[in-house]
């Protein structure tokens, strides 16, 4: 097992191995809260790799512009343009490999039904299709409130989670549409902070485990 430093820097004591930043798929789909997606790329990559995915629908926000150059940006015609031969590499089985982690920020109503459902017609659910589920997920939900209220929103929440798929919880305020009330994407800086937990977990129980298991 390739075992990757904490989100902090630390390395093993006398190690001489250089250190490898955690691997994050950042995804949207398409609500207006993506117009933070720029922001929440660049705070991600101050500590991480990151590579990105949005949907044709979050591309109405997306300002490609503010994502940082490090960042490589993958839609849906990426899928197809870059295959062309049985024996091609296929992108979505790919980001697949190399995450560490995934967040979906914004996870809007229609991707987590999609989700829920096992469908996959775009870049984004074919990659949750293929998750190999010992990696974390996690998902930001943005809606209006009448949304994130509604029986399917919350059945379709019930099924992610018996995934395994972790939600980072919409938070109340003034929404896009003018309506005050639960359901917009939490704060980048929240996101952020719920991932660097996460690695840094993560990175913990992989050193606390017996030489033996590695």
């Amino acid at each position: 097992m390739e075992m990757k430093v904490a989100v902090n820097g630390s390395s093993h004591a006398g190690s001489s191995q250089p250190i490898q930043k955690p691997r994050i798929l950042l995804a949207a789909g398409g609500s207006v809260a993506a117009i933070k997606f720029g922001a929440l790329a660049d705070s991600l990559s101050d500590w991480a790799e990151v590579r990105a995915v949005a949907t044709k629908s979050a591309l109405h926000f997306i300002d490609r512009q503010s994502l940082p150059p490090s960042v490589k940006f993958y839609v849906d015609d990426d899928e197809w343009s870059s295959w062309g031969k049985i024996g091609d590499d296929v992108l979505h089985i790919e980001l697949r490999k190399w995450a560490d982690v995934m967040v979906i920020a914004p996870l809007s109503a229609n991707t987590v039904a999609k989700i829920a459902g096992g469908l996959c017609d775009n870049l984004l659910t074919c990659i949750i299709r293929a998750w190999d589920y010992s990696k974390p997920i996690f998902v930001a939900p943005a809606m209006n409130t009448f949304m994130w209220e509604n029986r399917f929103t919350q059945k379709h929440l019930g099924s992610i989670k018996d995934l395994g798929i972790l939600v980072i919880s919409p938070i109340p305020k003034k929404l896009a549409c003018g309506d005050y009330g639960n359901g917009a994407m939490a704060e980048p800086s929240v996101i952020d902070s719920t991932l660097r937990l996460a690695m840094y977990n993560r990175e913990f129980q992989v050193k606390s485990m017996p030489l033996d298991s590695l």
